[in-house]
């Protein structure tokens, strides 16, 4: 199966129950949603650009599962589309959101969990998408 996001094809780390980066976008995919948008973001969210204001409550969660690093794209505006490195694998699972826009992903300033998650609110969005996804990968468990 072919995926939209950036790096998709060479997504292949597992965690402990074989999962892919993958693998938990298909599992996000179900959850992402205007509750869990970044809030300047959340009148432009549709379930069509479901990444849109996810990419660094994913990313945080995608590195408490696989560890690696987060990194931030400059956007121009003072602000960061964040994404995963683990190794050479570099991925970013909410890249959709920017359409054909390529993004560059080379030379980007390292991103600080303390800095994201100084906000009550994006702590409160990060919680939720943690507890909606351990809720699903238990389930799996459970097959």
């Amino acid at each position: 199966m072919a995926y939209g996001f950036y790096g998709w094809q060479d997504a292949t780390i597992q965690d402990e129950l074989g999962l892919t980066p993958r693998d938990y976008y298909d599992l996000l995919s179900q959850i992402w949603s205007a509750d869990t948008c970044a809030p300047r973001m959340r009148q432009n969210w549709s379930p069509e650009n479901k990444t849109l204001g996810q990419c660094s409550i994913t990313a945080f969660l995608l590195q408490d599962i696989y560890g690696g690093e987060v990194y931030g794209v400059p956007l121009g505006d003072g602000n960061y589309h964040c994404f995963n490195v683990i190794g050479d694998c570099v991925f970013d699972l909410t890249s959709e959101q920017f359409g054909t826009k390529k993004l560059n992903y080379v030379n980007c300033p390292k991103q600080e969990r303390s800095a994201h998650f100084a906000k009550d609110e994006k702590r409160a969005r990060y919680e939720l998408l943690r507890f909606e996804l351990l809720k699903r990968r238990h389930s799996l468990e459970e097959l």
